[in-house]
């Protein structure tokens, strides 16, 4: 597996619950630019319309070879899951109260590109401290048993 970007402000505003893999439809010059740059994943959430789930604001850069049949960047990309994880999602989103964003995208053993979407609860600002002095803490006691070795 070989990982192409990490959504790390997920996981500093959210509360992962849940995760799932998912295809993406992908148009070529994005499979070529993502192989070569990577993408960026700021501000970018999935929605459920229609029965099919849309990554919207994924930045994936023009491909530099692409002449006239390159992509928009940030065009909405649909997600290709099975019709009882899409009914689960929608389910959490409208009952719970809970988002979905994606956490990662990587190409797969077979070479198939794929994204980690999770199903997460928005932190309040308390909890983001909590989180900060906790790494603060476990990072201070590495470096105390690393010295005292």
């Amino acid at each position: 597996m070989k990982v192409i970007a990490t959504n790390k402000k997920a996981y500093t505003d959210y509360n992962i619950l849940e995760t799932y893999e998912a295809g993406i439809e992908l148009k070529g010059t994005e499979v070529k630019s993502l192989r070569e740059m990577g993408a960026n994943f700021k501000d970018s959430f999935c929605r459920i319309k229609d029965g099919e789930v849309f990554l919207l604001n994924l930045n994936i850069p023009p491909y530099k070879n692409g002449n006239i049949y390159n992509h928009d960047p940030e065009r909405p990309r649909r997600l290709l899951l099975h019709k009882k994880e899409i009914h689960r999602l929608l389910g959490k989103v409208k009952e719970q109260g809970l988002t979905i964003v994606p956490t990662k995208i990587y190409f797969n053993e077979k070479g198939l590109v794929k994204v980690e979407i999770a199903v997460a609860k928005g932190k309040k600002q308390y909890d983001k401290r909590e989180d900060i002095k906790k790494k603060e803490i476990n990072r201070k006691i590495s470096e105390y048993l690393k010295r005292n070795r």
